[in-house]
């Protein structure tokens, strides 16, 4: 039984650390002149996480949604603040299971609709025991 549902509930270092704060060695003694003009790193928290305490960081455990270029071992930022609006892929809990499937809602009901021909579209009418628990945001993957 795989018991790693999701990594951590969120973020909790600061972004005000800059490249300034790390220390410059060089051979000669002395740091070069650019360094003062030096720009500062990318915070891949500034750029990725909105609202750190509605944030959390799923990895994927299915091919459901491979057509969304969404594949297996992926990690998912999903931010639980964000609104849930039509054609956003989201994060269910369906009879205590976590699914990622991709939002779509018409006149008289809603679906979760997978992007892989394998699987088959939710009706959530049909469902008592159906959640929407969060937006993904951002999909990270290692190559």
């Amino acid at each position: 039984m795989d018991v790693e549902k999701y990594f951590g509930s969120r973020y909790s270092g600061t972004k005000k650390f800059t490249q300034h704060d790390v220390p410059q060695a060089n051979a000669t003694g002395f740091g070069a002149a650019a360094d003062d003009y030096m720009e500062r790193g990318i915070d891949l928290n500034e750029q990725l996480i909105r609202n750190k305490p509605a944030t959390f960081f799923f990895r994927m455990r299915s091919d459901a949604m491979k057509d969304a270029g969404i594949l297996d071992g992926d990690i998912l930022v999903v931010d639980r603040s964000l609104k849930l609006a039509n054609g956003k892929i989201i994060v269910a809990i369906l009879n205590g299971e976590l699914l990622v499937r991709r939002f779509h809602k018409n006149f008289s009901s809603a679906f979760l609709i997978p992007e892989n021909d394998r699987y088959k579209a939710i009706n959530m009418g049909d469902f008592s025991e159906l959640n929407l628990w969060g937006v993904v945001a951002h999909v990270i993957r290692e190559l």
